[in-house]
């Protein structure tokens, strides 16, 4: 999609129209238009908050459905009922905001294994059963033959 058809797309989008006008006047496909007001929402100026809002605090607009805002730029979040929560207004302000608060990333427990191809003791988050410290090791071990593995058959 060019850059005109994104701005066109927003602007059509900010004066009310649907996504399938909007895909008539653009001529890009209905759902490539849903896809991209999804991924950047077009705020129109009324429904702006206009003072700073507590990340926890759900704020109700005209349209009836719940808000929270973004917990990286505080602009509203549209709740869908019966659905996880929505933390961010988009993927960049979710990126950034992990970007930002890496030490926050909830780690798995670190696990300690001993390579059976090449001996060497080697670690890996999460999984448990994890045996060969590379792949290199496991096709070797696996069929190149090693002391500890099967070895070509």
């Amino acid at each position: 999609m060019t850059l005109e058809q994104k701005n066109a797309i927003e602007s059509l989008r900010s004066q009310g129209l649907g996504y399938r006008k909007i895909a008539l006047e653009t001529g890009v496909s209905e759902n490539t238009v849903k896809s991209y007001l999804r991924r950047y929402p077009v705020v129109s100026p009324t429904s702006i908050l206009e003072e700073a809002v507590e990340p926890d605090v759900a704020v109700e607009i005209d349209e009836g459905r719940e808000t929270k805002p973004c917990q990286f730029c505080g602009q509203p979040v549209p709740q869908n009922p019966g659905r996880k929560e929505k933390k961010f207004c988009s993927v960049e302000c979710r990126n950034r905001w992990w970007n930002k608060n890496k030490y926050r990333v909830p780690r798995k427990t670190l696990h300690t294994f001993l390579c059976p191809t090449c001996g060497e003791e080697f670690s890996a988050y999460g999984t448990s059963s994890r045996k060969y410290c590379s792949h290199a090791c496991y096709i070797n071990g696996r069929f190149h033959g090693s002391e500890n593995g099967r070895g070509a058959q």
